[in-house]
């Protein structure tokens, strides 16, 4: 339901009640000013925004490097390729 602010705040108990089934769009001026919601939609709410705003993995891999290249350690540091056997060029692995 819409209501401007004037019966807004005539009926505002009204207003909380209904806010309960669904949320309460309050205009002034046929402009949206504010909508009232339960607190349960509320609390809902601020848990989506808190996961819509919590870092991705990849934005924290990104600050860690970040971080480690403005202390000089932009990298790890491997050794060089040693070449080893392998097992499957051997004669008769693949049965010939």
């Amino acid at each position: 339901m819409t209501w401007n602010i004037a019966s807004a705040k005539q009926q505002f108990s009204e207003v909380v009640r209904l806010s309960a089934q669904a949320p309460q769009a309050i205009y002034n001026r046929d402009k949206p000013v504010a909508v009232l919601v339960s607190a349960k939609d509320y609390e809902d709410f601020q848990r989506w925004r808190g996961e819509r705003d919590r870092p991705t993995l990849a934005q924290q891999f990104d600050e860690i490097r970040a971080l480690l290249a403005a202390e000089g350690m932009d990298g790890i540091e491997l050794p060089p390729r040693v070449d080893r056997p392998n097992p499957m060029d051997e004669p008769g692995y693949w049965g010939g």
